[in-house]
């Protein structure tokens, strides 16, 4: 209530960065994007389960489950892998 009300067009434009805008406020972004985001996303996390295995496979009685479970696992990710590869969902363009 105090301040000066003085706008003027450019103090009412838009303000990015430092730069002016240039063109429309929508911007395409490609699903595919969102899918190579995902994907790493399951390969992190399924990553952090491979650390809890390695201490479990030093104990007595348990290395060749663990082994076995640990093969099982990474054949799973290899197929999740392997069908994403050719669906076309790892290529680029």
């Amino acid at each position: 209530m105090l301040r000066p009300h003085r706008p003027t067009v450019e103090k009412l434009t838009t303000y990015e960065c430092g730069v002016d805008p240039v063109g429309d406020g929508w911007a395409h972004s490609y699903i595919r994007y969102y899918v190579f985001a995902y994907l790493y996303v399951v390969f992190a996390v399924d990553a952090v389960f491979l650390f809890p295995w390695a201490t479990v496979f030093s104990a007595p009685g348990y290395g060749a489950t663990t082994l076995g479970e640990m093969f099982v696992f990474l054949g799973f990710l290899a197929v999740g892998l392997l069908y994403a590869g050719r669906k076309g969902v790892l290529s680029w363009l």
